[in-house]
Order: structure tokens, then sequence, then C-alpha cells
């Protein structure tokens, strides 16, 4: 009896093992590369016959030693929707493919930022949303420092509909509407993004040997006992942190969330801010936060609380009533809720924030509301406040999936035989620390990318990162706007694109909500690079060369368009000299034809210029008539540009 059930599991194993497995991308609703062979691919038992029927042909091959096999197919023109049936010893069909364009969207937060965080910006987009031409394939967020994989553990094709598309990245689908609106060609994104991820995060083993000390860092983290040391260790310190925030917080003992306390003995504090500018200090730990309201009456069901963004965790009640909560800092606070909790008279809002490490409040110039209806409550001013807890910072955690080549081993390396338009790449903010290696950084990202594509003139089109932080009042050294000259000094690689956004961030927030525009500059570039639109003005002035005459600068740009012009006509400002000193001073500049000349009285032999040389340079106003913004940029003469 024995032998055979073992005889019986034996022949199971090897029909289950013998039947045909497909990548994750090769799965109902695909969007195939149009116009190009294309690769299809899986695995089955070894030397196992496959066929594949599609389009009224049938396509046959057999499985290698290890189970692997392709078929190519020869291009198709745009279209669809096809099906393909797979035979082997099982049957597997395939539904409502088509072919069109693909492209794949990399880098980090900015790039992945679903639609769902920008449905309030894009209502009327996100309730019409409905084309089944526009799909995307959501690759899912893991590392790997091991080998590189063959395929994800999840991830299926959605097209656009109104609640698909909150899943969609906001430039991803910006991007993807306007083409397919210029050539009415389905188009798929497939969205490997992840955010916080550097550079180095997405190249390859091979390719990671050029940088010595992220090689080694790489080679470090191979070693699966240091990952499960560091994990565990984080996650004690982590755990204790928190458990000791808990337990000495005053506010949870004495249940500060009670709709009826009194606050007579709590201090004021104006909401939005920071509690390090007042008479808390800079401390960490945990802080409640109280407002009352008055209603006459409460007309409606449905209420939400909008509270801007707070730094770092919130747990928010109305009325004693929790309502929501958020555990990091980034995300815009936006609770809905039953309006049955409100009440005629008197209400109160509770907030606990904690605050782990820096400085801890309320996000300023942000929307800080409670709207019920079609009425809106302003909840700015004072709040009182009382301290909760007193904490040392939480020590800082190694966050593991941001070390070199790990998510180019598990987000990339699957994805490699699937044919592409190009790709499509918003990335820097966690590089901004060592900008001067970025150039050598992306070199090395495209070079690899399209090796691994099997395509050395791949496009590759990628966002140039926007206007952040607190503008200066003079002239400063900035990493962000040095980071802003790598990426513009990567155009020197061919079949390259840069869509300028230095007119679209948002000084507090590190993910501005204006991914329409970010999109549709990309689109533009895609239009005169890949589409070949090739008159078409698809970028801002570029910065090009510069000659000394007398006591000025005369600089000359590419991608002038129509003519240079000041953003609505107003004086033009963002440049700044220095001579061989290197003291950078606000310059006067004016437009001359298609020139730009810089001078400075304070500088009398001018040597450097630099423009929208800051964070957020907020008064650079330098435009193409296309309405489109030059990029930042600094020179010197010692590069001996020619005009």
């Amino acid at each position: 009896m024995k032998k055979i059930i073992l005889l019986i599991i034996f022949l199971f194993s090897i029909g289950v093992n013998s039947q045909i497995k497909l990548p994750r991308l090769i799965s109902d609703g695909m969007i195939l590369q149009r116009d190009v062979p294309v690769k299809i691919w899986g695995w089955a038992s070894p030397k196992e016959n496959i066929q594949l029927d599609f389009n009224r042909k049938t396509y046959k091959t057999t499985a290698s030693e290890d189970g692997k096999w392709t078929i190519n197919l020869p291009s198709q023109k745009a279209g669809g929707p096809y099906e393909m049936t797979f035979k082997a010893s099982n049957s597997v069909t395939l539904k409502n493919i088509l072919f069109g364009d693909v492209w794949i969207c990399g880098g980090q937060s900015n790039m992945e930022l679903p639609m769902e965080r920008l449905k309030d910006k894009y209502k009327d987009i996100v309730a019409k949303a409905e084309n089944p031409n526009i799909r995307q394939f959501l690759v899912p967020d893991q590392y790997d420092f091991e080998k590189e994989n063959v395929d994800l553990p999840s991830g299926e094709w959605v097209a656009v509909t109104p609640t698909n598309i909150l899943q969609f990245s906001g430039v991803g689908y910006f991007f993807a509407n306007e083409i397919y609106e210029k050539y009415k060609i389905p188009i798929g994104l497939i969205n490997t993004a992840l955010g916080g991820s550097p550079a180095e995060s997405w190249i390859s083993a091979a390719s990671i040997k050029k940088f010595p000390e992220y090689d080694l860092e790489y080679q470090k983290f191979r070693n699966k006992n240091i990952i499960t040391e560091i994990e565990t260790n984080d996650k004690k310190v982590n755990n204790d942190w928190y458990q000791l925030v808990n337990k000495t917080d005053e506010g949870l003992k004495s249940n500060w969330k009670n709709a009826d306390l009194n606050v007579a003995d709590w201090k004021e504090m104006n909401i939005p801010g920071y509690w390090a500018d007042g008479e808390l200090g800079n401390i960490n730990g945990v802080v409640w936060f109280r407002k009352e309201f008055v209603l006459d009456k409460v007309k409606d069901k449905n209420a939400k609380l909008i509270l801007g963004r707070i730094v770092d965790a919130d747990s928010v009640y109305v009325n004693g009533q929790f309502v929501g909560t958020t555990s990091y800092m980034y995300p815009p606070r936006k609770y809905s809720f039953n309006a049955n909790i409100l009440k005629e008279g008197k209400n109160e809002i509770a907030v606990r924030v904690i605050n782990n490490s820096g400085r801890g409040g309320f996000v300023i110039d942000k929307p800080y509301e409670l709207v019920i209806g079609n009425d809106t409550i302003n909840l700015q001013g004072l709040w009182k406040y009382k301290l909760g807890a007193k904490m040392l910072p939480l020590p800082s955690q190694t966050f593991i999936r941001w070390k070199p080549v790990g998510l180019y081993n598990a987000m990339i390396a699957p994805l490699k035989n699937y044919s592409v338009k190009g790709i499509l790449w918003y990335q820097g903010e966690s590089s901004t620390k060592k900008p001067s290696e970025y150039l050598a950084l992306m070199e090395t990202v495209i070079s690899d990318w399209r090796s691994q594509w099997q395509d050395n003139n791949l496009p590759f089109l990628f966002v140039q990162l926007t206007n952040f932080m607190d503008p200066k009042t003079e002239p400063a050294e900035s990493n962000w706007a040095a980071l802003r000259q790598q990426q513009k000094n990567t155009l020197t690689v061919p079949n390259t694109g840069m869509a300028v956004t230095i007119d679209l961030g948002e000084w507090n927030d590190i993910h501005p909500l204006n991914k329409y525009d970010v999109g549709k500059r990309l689109s533009l570039l895609a239009r005169k690079i890949v589409y070949g639109e090739k008159n078409l003005v698809a970028s801002g002035p570029l910065f090009k060369a510069m000659q000394l005459k007398e006591n000025k600068l005369i600089l000359s740009f590419t991608d002038i368009g129509s003519g240079l012009k000041t953003k609505d006509n107003t004086p033009l400002k963002g440049f700044s000299i220095a001579g061989n000193d290197g003291k950078f001073v606000w310059a006067n500049a004016v437009i001359e034809g298609d020139k730009i000349v810089v001078f400075s009285d304070s500088v009398l032999n001018p040597y450097k210029v630099r423009y929208a040389w800051a964070d957020n340079p907020v008064d650079a106003n330098l435009y193409n008539k296309e309405n489109l913004p030059a990029s930042p940029f600094e020179s010197d003469l010692s590069l001996e540009n020619k005009l």
C-alpha cells in the first residue's frame, strides 16, 4: 500500500512539474511591444514540446534541459485584442492581449506616487477615467542580493477605470494618456519604482563594480546573516522605543482623547507650525493637540477632516471617536468619517502626534479644515497642546532594500525579456547627499539597462529634480542644484531626454501634486525623440555656451523654440555670477535676441555663472515662448565654451 501511495505521489509530481508556467508579465490583459519581434518565454519539464497558437498561426519549441523555453513572435502592428493558447501536457489561454508601446516607469517615490494620492487634485479625471487601451503592471516592491530573479511573485495587467486608475503611477498615467491621445496606440506601463531608492540600488552586480564603495556594500549584504542581524536589532530598537512611548504617554494614561476633557491647564500654539519654535522646544516624543469648534447643526452624513501633513505619526479623534491614523510624515492627512459623530454646539478634535526625530509638528502652507458636505470649517489658528511623553530620538534604521543591486535583481531583472519602447525615470532626491557621483551612476544605469534589454539605443527619458525646501535670499551652495547639473550633464548620453520641472514643486513637500505637467513634459520628449516629431519644441532652454565681452557674460542656449521670454513678462531673475574667487552675487540679466547678457557692477571680471542655483529657486523665470522652463545650470570660462 505504501509503494502505491509513493507511486501516486511521484506520478502527480511529474504532472505538476511538466505543466507550462508563464512569467507574471505574460498574462491576461498584457500589452506587448508593437513593430518588433517579441519574446514569449516560460518554463516546463525538460525537453517538453511547447505549442503556441496565436493569430491563426502555430509556433512550436522544446524546453531545454533546465526546463526553459522561448518562442519569438514576428513583429505585429498595434491593435487587438488577441488570445494566446499554450499547449503542452496542460493548456493555458491568455485573453485580451494588445500590441502597442510599452514603457518602463522607474525611479523612486515621485514616479511611484499613485493617482490615489492625487485623486482630490484630479477629481474629474479620476471620475471619467475609462480607457482599455492604457494599462499598467505594478511590480511588487522587493529586493534580492543573492541572485537575479527570473520572475515576479505577483502582479497583473489592469486597464484604466475610475477604480483601477488609483493604483497607476501619476506621472506614468499622464504620460500614457498624452501619448495615447496623440497616436491612438495602446500604451502599457510597467511601474517598477520604489520610494527612497538611490540610483545604485537599480544597477546590476556586474556594473556596480565600477563603484568600489557600493560594490563592497553589495557584497556585504549578500550575507543573509548580516541582514537578519540588522533587521532583528532594528526591530527591537523600534519596538522598545514605541513601547516606552506608549507606556509613558500621560495622554494615553489619562484618556486625553475624551471629548469632555478639561484643558484649562493646556497651553496654546498656532497650527500649522512646529513646537520646536515655541515653549516646548526641540524635543521628541508625544504631544497632544485639541481644537474646539462649534456647529449650528449637522446637515450632512459625510465629513472629512483634512490635517495637511504631520511630522511624524498621528492618531486623530473627533468627539472621542477614532477617525484615522498615519504612521509616517509624507502622506497628506485626509480622514473621512460619518458625520453622526458630530453634534450641534461644541465639538472637539484631539490629535496625538508622535515625533521620533527632528522637528515635530504640523507642516505649514497645507490645508487644515473640516469639510461637512458643502461647508468648510477652517481649523488653522490657536490649538491647545500638552506634552504627553518626552523621549530621546529614535535611533536611525538601516533601509536594507535601498542597498546597491538589490532592487535591480528583484524588480528589473525579471523584466528584461519583455520588449519595451523606452524608459521613463524619475529619481534623484535620495542621491543628493553625494551629487558629484550622479552622472557616473546615471551613465551606468542607462548603459546597464540598455545592455539587459539588448538595445544600445533604448530611449531613456528622465525628470530633473523639481524645486523644494525653503527659498534662499542670497546665492548659496546647494546639493539639489548640483544634482540637477549632473542630470543636465546626463544629456550627453545619446537618445536621452530631460523634463525640466523647476517650476512644478512645492517648497514644503518632496512629493508635489502636479504630476500632470511632469507626464506631459515627458510626453513631449517622447514625441520628439522616440516618435519622430523632429520639429517639436520638447524642452525649455538648455545652456550651451558663453563668451566674455568686456565685463559681461554672453550666454547662448539650445531649445529656445520660438524665442526666449520670462514668465509673465517680468524682469529676468535667477542669475548669479562670480569672479575667480568663486563668491557669487546676484546678477543683472537681460534677453537680447536669442542670447542672455549677464553682468554685475560688483564683479568686474566675471568668470562663473549660475542660473536657478538653489534648492528652491522661486525667482527663476526664464522660459521659451512655448512656456517650457529653462534648466538650471552652472558654467565657467575654463570650460572654453564657444558660441
